[in-house]
């Protein structure tokens, strides 16, 4: 089976990387039989080198990329592509090919409601109002992205607001995206970390939301949600599908 290379930014929090090791470890034990391995952009080890040189090195001839980035930004279009084509270099009888980014899909907004309804938020309460928090990018095609997911997430609840806020690179801070929910009308705010792992930014967002309203709540991150191991294994199929002869896929 062609092995999955599950591809994670990287942070110097350790935080980060034990919440990325164990979504990883949740898509092995979902499963079982695809050859599931975890590599770092910056930061953290093992690096994407050290894993497709082991790849290469166990004799395998395909294997596929899944970024676990939830943005299609600088990491995904440039920084990645170039150290995969690196890779092939090194190991020419090695053909790697980079899966979709995770991004904007309908199941990771679902994992995100769930996410504010476990913090306290009720979807009837039109007191409440959501706070999603990014990352944020130099890249405005990137936020705009981004910037969709508010309406996504609103959609069934009666919820007063849901507004989309970054941490950095790009406005709307976390503070005036609370402030302009609060002018709306709510009184209760959650803010919802569109982030896979814990970390610096999200620690640094939790202090500016509390700073801008002391009764903010902050919702946990995705983390290892069944429902990103279910889209992580649906990128990993789609690009296996591209790959030439009958190689074997997952379920």
């Amino acid at each position: 089976m062609v092995p999955l290379i599950a591809v994670a930014h990287g942070s110097r929090d350790p935080r980060s990387a034990r919440a990325i090791t164990a979504a990883v470890a949740a898509l092995r034990e979902a499963q079982p039989g695809l050859d599931v391995r975890l590599a770092f952009l910056d930061l953290n080890a093992p690096s994407i080198d050290q894993v497709l040189d082991g790849v290469a090195h166990d004799g395998h001839t395909h294997a596929v990329v899944v970024p676990m980035l939830l943005g299609h930004a600088f990491h995904a279009r440039v920084d990645l592509p170039g150290l995969l084509a690196a890779a092939t270099l090194r190991h020419p009888q090695l053909t790697v090919t980079q899966a979709e980014v995770l991004g904007r899909d309908d199941r990771l907004i679902e994992a995100l409601r769930e996410r504010i309804l476990e913090a306290g938020a009720h979807p009837d309460d039109p007191s409440v109002g959501v706070a999603v928090a990014a990352v944020g990018s130099s890249d405005a095609e990137a936020n705009s992205a981004t910037a969709e997911i508010p309406g996504a997430l609103a959609t069934g609840t009666k919820w007063s607001g849901v507004r989309v806020c970054f941490a950095t690179s790009a406005q709307p801070s976390v503070g005036a995206a609370i402030s302009a929910l609060r002018e709306g009308g709510a009184n209760r705010i959650v803010v919802a970390p569109w982030f896979l792992a814990p970390g610096l930014l999200t620690d640094r967002l939790s202090a500016a939301a509390t700073t801008a309203f002391d009764g903010t709540v902050f919702a946990d991150t995705i983390g290892a949600h069944a429902l990103l191991i279910e889209t992580m294994i649906d990128r990993y199929n789609a690009a296996a599908e591209t790959l030439p002869g009958r190689l074997v896929r997952s379920a």
